[in-house]
């Protein structure tokens, strides 16, 4: 199923909707603003908190956490080195692991594991800047076919490379 992530690129907090194939509002993620740390709260059309997208603080990588009812679930990790193309990994508290591949600042990349691909994320099928599809694999019956979780990682995986791009500016 895909979903439409629409950032709006100068609202403060950083708030947006996310809508499905149909155009239909699925999730609203909730940048909260004035925080220590990089904070976003996932939340169904109703307003109930599904997930939240916290910023690790004095982490050597990048770092976000994604919590459920206040558990860390997953966390979100940029590699120290690599060379060619931005990788993270996303590490379960299970013990699983997915693995972010491709541009990140260009917002063309793949979510995967040892079970195949968990969703694409691209935008260069859309003329606004901050605009792009998430293509999640919701056959999937482990946590690969949770839409939720998936835009989660998407926007911890986005506000690390905004952080990236950041620093490289101010180098």
């Amino acid at each position: 199923m895909k979903f439409l992530v629409r950032e709006r690129i100068f609202d403060i907090g950083d708030d947006f909707w996310v809508t499905d194939e149909n155009g239909e509002r699925a999730f609203w993620v909730d940048g909260k603003a004035l925080r220590l740390r990089t904070t976003f709260e996932l939340k169904d059309p109703e307003g109930g908190l599904l997930l939240t997208i916290r910023e690790k603080k004095l982490a050597i990588r990048d770092t976000m956490r994604i919590e459920r009812d206040g558990e860390t679930i997953a966390t979100v990790r940029s590699h120290l080195f690599t060379p060619f193309r931005d990788r993270l990994t996303v590490e379960f508290e299970n013990g699983a692991e997915w693995e972010v591949r491709g541009d990140l600042l260009d917002k063309e990349y793949t979510i995967g594991d040892d079970n195949g691909p968990v969703a694409a994320i691209s935008r260069k099928w859309f003329s606004l800047r901050d605009t792009y599809a998430v293509d999640v694999d919701t056959y999937r019956i482990d946590a690969g076919g949770d839409p939720a979780l998936v835009i989660a990682v998407a926007v911890a995986v986005d506000a690390i490379g905004e952080d990236r791009e950041g620093k490289e500016e101010e180098d």
